[in-house]
């Protein structure tokens, strides 16, 4: 397996890389989502936080930090994947990817391991960790982001969307986000930049994200069963696969690993 690892301060940093944070009703977390942003040691960046308009003081607590690194849009929405086009729409970098709201850079050196690594390749992605929460921040989940395998998403393989940056020309060839998947509509969208195009990518060999746990797809089997149902009508649209396929059986069983080794004490 190929990885790309960290080299320093002196690669890609005049990449300037774009954040996209969805918000709503958020303001239990997200200080720590923008916080874990702007400690980090890449400069050449921009956050833009696209809220739903939350009515419980999220608003307030983005705008209490008052840097020219970010970029409020607060007004009603669709919901997640509408307040990302909205953010594809208007991102100013080099390259983009996403911050969820509740989420966090694991370290302060993760943009600038992906600024390295996009200097190499068109899309990169890394590992990730749900933690119970951002102040223990302790793992409860491990997701290692593997090479991508020779059939890549027919096998059930996948990055980790919180983890999946993009330089602009991916981007801009992508397009939005359907918002006809409800739960998704990330996994068709990385489907389409990896599957559809002949685009580079490689692994990040460093824990890249803080994800806390209980997101709208982990949350129970039911959203499970959605989400894997939607991304096998994502499969069936742009790779052809039939009305059932190996992925849909290999993609939930390749999160098994992902408990390993993890302490529950």
């Amino acid at each position: 397996m190929v990885y790309v690892r960290h080299h320093g301060a002196n690669v890609g940093t005049a990449m300037k890389i774009s954040v996209l944070t969805v918000s709503y009703n958020s303001s239990a977390t997200i200080s720590h989502t923008i916080e874990s942003f702007l400690a980090q040691d890449h400069k050449e960046k921009e956050m833009i936080v696209i809220d739903g308009a939350s009515q419980d003081g999220t608003v307030d607590i983005v705008r209490s930090f008052a840097s020219d690194q970010i970029t409020l849009i607060s007004e009603a929405d669709d919901g997640m994947y509408d307040g990302l086009n909205k953010g594809l729409e208007r991102f100013t970098g080099d390259a983009v990817g996403v911050l969820n709201s509740d989420d966090s850079y694991h370290d302060s050196t993760a943009l600038s391991r992906i600024a390295d690594g996009l200097g190499k390749a068109d899309i990169v992605h890394g590992h990730l960790d749900f933690v119970a929460d951002h102040v223990t921040r302790k793992p409860v989940r491990r997701w290692r982001a593997e090479a991508r395998p020779p059939r890549g998403f027919r096998t059930g393989w996948m990055p980790a969307h919180p983890t999946f940056y993009v330089r602009r020309a991916v981007a801009e060839r992508v397009g939005a986000f359907d918002l006809s998947l409800k739960t998704a509509s990330d996994y068709d969208w990385m489907l389409r930049a990896v599957e559809l195009n002949d685009h580079s990518i490689t692994a990040i060999d460093h824990v890249l994200i803080d994800m806390q746990q209980g997101g709208r797809s982990t949350t129970s089997l039911s959203a499970h069963l959605a989400h894997n149902w939607e991304a096998m009508r994502a499969r069936r649209r742009w790779l052809g696969v039939g009305f059932i396929d190996y992925a849909l059986i290999a993609k939930p069983a390749r999160k098994l690993g992902q408990f390993v080794g993890v302490s529950h004490s």
